[in-house]
């Protein structure tokens, strides 16, 4: 084999080598068909009302609870004690328990005046704020200058209405509310739309708390009765508690009437 034989021989100008073939691209998938408008916009309303219509009472729910673990004390014009029931003119536990926690803020100097709220139900003759005021004054040692009753409302609405209205006779601007844990959130905003700079204190006592299964459906019932509240301005109808009649054997002993059945427990004013 001779030298030039060995030597690679130089390629010729305007001659390219030849170059392996490229791939042909591959056929892209043909996309599916579009839903058309009428389709998509209904549909897409549909789900988010569906989204609107879980989320909104989850959202309330859990503001309920959040609020029903706060115990707020700031300093404040007056304490609120919202009514329950009372036994021809005697507090009911429900009602003594709000009272004694209220009792028990005033000591603690949280405010330097007491608001009772509550009126009657039909045939009794004493009102719950009435009630309220007299065990004050006579069980908890308040001064009966200190103490202020509102014996106005069969509802939270209608009484915190009339309460908004002492508080501008006095020239008040903002309270502690006692009511049940999952009753907070509700009459904090009815104050608050009554002009009224609202705290919640809630009592640790009575019905509302004794287990977690009553914890959950007063969590439901108020998801409810805020929603109701805020959506159409209306207040839920009075618990079966507070507008039982009374009946007074000759002895004199007052007895409460036997509670309808029910199926599960009344929601809180």
């Amino acid at each position: 084999m001779t030298l030039e034989e060995e030597l690679p021989q130089p390629q010729t100008e305007g001659h390219e080598p030849d170059e392996p073939d490229e791939p042909e691209p591959e056929e892209r998938p043909r996309r599916g068909r579009r839903r058309p408008l009428w389709f998509t916009i209904p549909m897409s309303v549909v789900l988010g009302l569906l989204a609107i219509a879980v989320l909104t009472p989850l959202t309330v729910g859990t503001r309920i609870w959040h609020q029903a673990r706060q115990d707020e004390r700031p300093r404040s014009d007056a304490i609120i004690v919202l009514g329950a029931a009372q036994y021809n003119g005697v507090p009911s536990p429900t009602l003594k328990w709000r009272l004694q926690h209220a009792l028990d803020l005033y000591r603690d100097g949280v405010a330097p005046a007491i608001v009772t709220v509550g009126g009657k139900a039909p045939g009794d003759n004493y009102t719950e704020a009435g009630s309220g005021r007299t065990w004050l004054i006579e069980k908890g040692g308040v001064p009966a200058a200190k103490v202020f009753a509102v014996p106005v409302g069969r509802d939270t609405l209608e009484s915190m209405r009339a309460v908004g209205r002492e508080f501008d006779r006095h020239g008040w601007s903002s309270a502690v509310i006692v009511t049940d844990p999952w009753h907070g959130l509700r009459s904090k905003k009815m104050a608050e739309d009554s002009g009224i700079e609202a705290a919640a204190s809630p009592t640790r006592s009575g019905p509302s708390v004794q287990t977690r299964e009553t914890q959950f459906d007063y969590i439901v019932r108020e998801t409810g009765a805020y929603l109701s509240y805020v959506l159409l301005g209306k207040s839920v109808q009075p618990p079966s508690e507070t507008v039982k009649r009374i009946h007074i054997d000759p002895s004199g002993t007052p007895q409460p009437s036997s509670p309808a059945p029910s199926s599960g427990p009344p929601p809180s004013r």
